[in-house]
């Protein structure tokens, strides 16, 4: 694929987020992104998915739009980010990109607005409150863009402590959460999404929101899709049915030092 775009080199001003042609940096991304690749393959093959691989977000949350630039020129079409502010400056300095942006963070309602202009997923709702404001902001959206519908995905909280919930659902609350996301013609119930606890082994974690997907999916046929699985943990997401990993620091390296 022929890389996009010059501009300056890194450790530069990302400018109008360009990148030259070749690069020590768009080397390094290449060489993590097979490294990444190579893994989600055998992890692959182990599970008998070799038909139905996930689908790779790349994190690019604290790294510079250039970076996000390489990555496409490199062949990524999905990106993650956890805070609306980066995100949306990212998304519009990098619009000539063919791109779908996930929004992966907590997300306070009173960024819903915010959030549709560029978002193709949001694999965060995790309560009532924010399913209507994605809602209501969501219809302005489509009645000022035509935008399609925003793919949701319910974030379920794994942990077993009293305070799980602050992570995400509780997972009987998923059922009425799905049911208001899945009623509602502007944004679709894509799955579930979750993060395996510190402490408990990926695996186990993962098994339980498999299940936690089956459920969903018994009463919402079309809402498959299950986001988990990171850099330290993509195998075993991979053997419990992934269908997005959100991958960070295994391909970009560590965060950035702020100047």
């Amino acid at each position: 694929m022929t890389e996009r775009g010059p501009v300056a080199g890194p450790g530069t001003s990302d400018g109008a987020a360009g990148v030259p042609p070749a690069d020590a940096r768009t080397a390094q991304l290449r060489e993590r992104l097979a490294a990444v690749r190579q893994r989600i393959d055998g992890a692959v093959a182990d599970a008998g998915r070799q038909g139905n691989p996930p689908q790779l977000v790349v994190v690019t949350k604290f790294h510079p739009a250039a970076d996000v630039r390489r990555l496409s020129a490199l062949g990524i079409t999905d990106v993650g980010e956890n805070r609306d502010q980066e995100a949306s400056d990212k998304a519009a300095r990098l619009q000539d990109l063919d791109l779908r942006w996930h929004f992966i963070g907590q997300l306070q309602s009173n960024k819903a607005k915010s959030v549709v202009k560029y978002a193709h997923a949001v694999h965060s709702v995790d309560r009532l409150q924010l399913a209507l404001a994605l809602a209501k902001a969501m219809a302005a959206e489509r009645e000022r863009t035509g935008r399609p519908p925003l793919q949701c995905f319910i974030q379920v909280s794994l942990d077993d402590d009293a305070d799980g919930h602050r992570g995400g659902a509780l997972p009987a609350d998923v059922p009425e959460l799905a049911e208001r996301l899945a009623g509602t013609a502007d944004l679709r119930l894509a799955g579930v999404m979750a993060v395996a606890p510190l402490g408990v082994a990926p695996a186990a974690a993962f098994e339980k929101l498999a299940a936690i997907s089956a459920r969903l999916t018994a009463l919402h046929p079309g809402a498959t899709g299950i986001s988990a699985g990171m850099s330290q943990d993509l195998e075993a997401a991979i053997r419990f049915g992934a269908t997005h990993l959100r991958i960070g620091s295994d391909i970009l390296g560590p965060r950035p030092a702020l100047r």
